[in-house]
């Protein structure tokens, strides 16, 4: 199950993270990030250890979707040592996330 991300912690996860990030940027009534769900809990699962994978439900969290400028959901925003490497906005298939997470993996 990926981790829920959230403006109190967000810092700890995410900045302070000593391996590699992927967000979910969603909202409950989003028919495209209700889509992408179940691929973003499976990473989560298959990259245990390797990677953290995480969802911010825009709906609770203001002040992280205001300050990486998402204005669409989904959006996936892909950290490597606390800095934001790469930007996906809108619905993607695993596959492509998949290579863009191996591309920030040491």
């Amino acid at each position: 199950m990926a981790i829920a991300v959230n403006d109190a912690n967000f810092k700890e996860i995410v900045i302070n993270a000593d391996k590699p990030v992927v967000i979910d940027f969603w909202a409950p009534w989003c028919g495209p990030c209700r889509a992408i769900a179940p691929v973003i809990d499976e990473l989560a699962v298959e990259y245990e250890g390797k990677a953290i994978i995480a969802k911010c439900d825009v709906d609770t969290s203001s002040d992280i979707p205001v300050k990486y400028g998402i204005r669409n959901i989904p959006t996936l925003l892909f950290f490597k040592n606390g800095e934001l490497k790469d930007k996906v906005v809108g619905a993607i298939t695993k596959a492509e996330i998949v290579k863009r997470l191996e591309s920030i993996i040491p």
